[in-house]
């Protein structure tokens, strides 16, 4: 299995914070998970022109594959304006339009107000169900006053993002027994 983190903005280091704890989660839960991070913050990507991701090279094709390889994807991301970042819909918007068929994926969205909760239920949830994803059905939302220097200072967020990476895990191992089974009740 290939667990993909996406660390949804090119600034900032709450989400990324978030986000690293989120791996180290996976790999505790089940050393033998391929994970793999990509921070915005560390590419620099193309904006979508409407080519296949294909099609781009450098680190767009870099960020795009991984996201197409992958068996399931954490997405973290941070509110801007009560809303996602650009960066991360660009990301999207380089994908195809089913990028996300056949995989899990899970959320963690940071943010300086409570007030921006419903922000990924109403915004996030939409575009990945649009591609097809199978969406974790609770995400994890941190206030930036529960990560301080660098660490995440509230019990609580550790067992929530704890409690994403197993659903994700659990999930993907579900979708992916059940394709099987129904691939192999066709003869050819």
């Amino acid at each position: 299995m290939k667990i993909v983190g996406l660390s949804g903005s090119n600034v900032g280091a709450t989400t990324r914070t978030a986000m690293d704890y989120a791996m180290k989660a996976i790999q505790e839960f089940d050393p033998e998970i391929e994970t793999r991070l990509v921070d915005l913050a560390d590419y620099e990507l193309m904006f979508s022109d409407g080519r296949d991701y294909v099609e781009y090279d450098g680190d767009t094709r870099d960020v795009t594959q991984a996201l197409m390889e992958a068996d399931a994807i954490i997405i973290g991301t941070p509110i801007f304006q009560a809303s996602i970042p650009g960066s991360l819909k660009n990301v999207f918007d380089l994908l195809p339009v089913d990028a996300f068929r056949d995989k899990v994926v899970g959320i963690l969205v940071t943010a300086g107000s409570a007030k921006h909760y419903l922000v990924a239920e109403q915004q996030l949830r939409p575009i990945l169900t649009y591609m097809k994803a199978q969406v974790v059905q609770s995400y994890v939302f941190i206030e930036a006053k529960e990560i301080h220097r660098g660490q995440i200072v509230g019990d609580d967020v550790s067992l929530r993002i704890e409690r994403l990476v197993e659903d994700t895990v659990v999930l993907t191992q579900a979708y992916s027994q059940m394709r099987s089974a129904r691939e192999s009740a066709y003869a050819f």
